[in-house]
C-alpha cells in the first residue's frame, strides 16, 4: 500500500495533552508511521499529500453510556410507545441512533440496557457497520422492587446477584447493575438505599472479572457509590451527589466515572414537556452541583469517561456528546483535556487497545473538522469527513443541515 500525507492544520491527539500546530502525518498500511512537526522543505510529493491546513484532526469520539433503543425526543406519546415497543418496530429506530453516532463522530459505543435484549438482536440479527463497535451490556441487573424494570431484569427471589448471572449473562460485553434509584428532579439531594449489598457485588464482579467482563455500575448518591467502589466495579455511571470521598477513592482506585451532566441541562431546556414530577431549580441545581464534582474529579485525577445517556429527554445520539464536551469544559476542563475524556479515555473503558489516540504505529482513523480548536467541540457537529485507516469514509455525508428531517417521526 502506498505511503499517503496528511498535512494538519491543527492536531489535537487524545492524550489531553496541548494542541499541535502544522503537523505532518504519515500513513502507511493504514497506521501512522509517523507524526512530525511539518516544514516546507520536508521533500514530501505533492501528489501524496492531502492538504487539510486548514482543518482540526482529532480522534474519533467514544460515548460510554447511552441506549440505543430509545430516542431523544420529548414527545411523551412516543417516548410511551418506544418502552412498550418490540423489536420489529424498534430496528429501524436503532438504526437510525446508529447513523446519528456515526455522523457526529462517535465510532465507538457502550450500550446501558434496555427491557428486552433488542440491542444485542439487532447486532446479531442486522450487524453493526464495520466503522463502528458497540459493546452491549443487554438487560441491566436491579433488585426486585426496586428501579430497574425499564431497562433489565432481576435475580430471582432469594438469588444471588453472581449465580443469577451466570445463569443468565447471555452475549453481552459488559456487565450493568442498578444499585440506587433515579436521581430526583423534585427533591435535592434525595438519595435512595443501595440495591445491593457489597458481597453481593463483589462477588459479581469476580464471577464477570473471571469472565473478561467489566462491570458498569448505575449509582447516585454516597452510599450506593461507595460500595460499588470498594466491590471493585470498574465505573460509576451518572454518580449525583456521591460526594468528595468518593471521588477521592475512585481517583485512588483507577475507578472510571461517567457523569451524563447532559441530562440534567436537557431537562431544564425542555421543561414544558416534563411535567409536574420536574422542578426546574433542583434540575438546575443539580446541574451545578454535578459540574462541581466534575471540577474536584478533574483536580483528583479521577478517571473520567464521557457519557451521555443519549435516549433520555432531549438527549439526542451523537449531538448529546457535543453537548457533555461543552459541559466539561465549563466544569474547567480544557478542549484537550475534554476530547481526552470522549477518545482516550473512553477507549480505556471500553477495552479498545487500537482506539481513541493518534499516536505513531495507531491505526490512522480519525475527524477531521473544518478550521481552528476555537470553533470545537462545536464543529463537530458537522464534521469536514472521518478518515478510517488513512482514507475518507464512504459512509460519511458531510451534510450541515443533518437530523432535521425526521424528527418529528421519532
Amino acid at each position: 500500500m502506498a505511503t499517503t500525507y496528511i498535512l494538519a492544520g491543527w492536531l489535537i491527539d487524545g492524550s489531553g495533552e496541548k494542541v499541535r500546530e502544522k503537523m505532518l502525518l504519515k500513513i502507511e498500511a493504514g497506521r501512522f508511521a509517523a507524526i512530525e512537526q511539518y516544514r516546507p522543505d520536508s521533500g514530501v510529493d505533492t501528489s501524496q499529500l492531502t492538504d487539510l491546513s486548514h482543518c482540526t484532526i482529532l480522534p474519533p469520539l467514544v460515548d460510554c453510556h447511552m441506549h440505543l433503543f430509545m430516542s431523544g425526543t420529548i414527545d411523551q406519546r412516543v417516548r410511551e410507545a418506544q418502552l412498550t415497543a418490540g423489536f420489529e418496530e424498534l430496528r429501524p429506530v436503532m438504526a437510525r441512533h446508529l447513523a446519528d453516532l456515526f455522523s457526529h463522530g462517535v465510532l465507538a459505543a457502550r450500550d446501558g440496557g434496555d427491557p428486552g435484549d433488542f440491542a444485542l438482536r439487532f447486532r446479531k440479527e442486522m450487524g453493526v457497520p464495520a466503522e463502528m463497535i458497540l459493546k452491549l451490556a443487554g438487560r441491566a441487573w436491579h433488585r426486585q422492587g426496586r428501579y430497574g424494570r425499564l431497562v433489565g431484569k432481576c435475580p430471582a427471589e432469594g438469588e444471588p446477584l453472581d449465580l443469577a448471572f451466570v445463569r443468565d449473562e447471555g452475549s453481552v460485553d459488559v456487565v450493568k447493575v442498578m444499585q440506587s434509584g433515579l436521581n430526583s428532579l423534585k427533591v435535592f439531594g434525595r438519595e435512595t438505599a443501595p440495591q445491593f449489598t457489597l458481597e453481593e457485588l463483589a462477588g459479581l464482579v469476580r464471577v464477570a472479572s473471571a469472565k473478561g467482563l467489566k462491570v458498569m455500575v448505575h449509582a447516585n448518591g454516597r452510599e450506593p457509590v461507595r460500595l460499588a467502589i470498594e466491590a471493585g466495579c470498574h465505573s460509576i455511571e451518572h454518580g449525583f451527589f456521591m460526594g468528595r470521598d468518593n471521588l477521592s477513592r475512585m481517583a485512588e482506585k483507577g475507578t472510571f466515572w461517567v457523569p451524563t451532566a447532559f441530562t440534567m441541562k436537557a431537562y431544564a431546556a425542555n421543561i414544558g414537556s416534563a411535567g409536574p414530577a420536574v422542578d426546574r431549580r433542583v434540575v438546575e441545581k443539580n446541574l451545578d452541583d454535578q459540574l462541581a464534582q466534575l471540577a474536584f474529579a478533574r483536580e483528583q485525577g479521577v478517571n473520567v469517561a464521557l457519557g451521555t445517556d443519549a435516549g433520555s429527554p432531549g438527549v439526542l445520539h451523537g449531538e448529546s456528546v457535543v453537548e457533555e464536551m461543552k459541559l466539561f469544559i465549563k466544569a474547567g476542563y480544557s478542549l484537550p483535556e475534554a476530547i481526552r475524556c470522549a477518545t482516550a479515555n473512553g477507549a480505556r473503558l471500553l477495552g479498545l487497545d487500537d482506539f481513541g489516540l493518534l499516536a505513531k504505529g495507531r491505526a490512522a482513523t480519525f475527524l477531521v473538522a473544518r478550521g481552528g480548536p476555537a470553533l470545537l467541540p462545536r464543529k463537530l457537529g458537522y464534521l469536514e469527513g472521518i478518515y478510517l485507516n488513512g482514507s475518507p469514509s464512504p459512509l460519511y455525508r458531510k451534510n450541515p443541515v443533518k437530523h432535521v428531517r425526521g424528527r418529528a417521526a421519532e
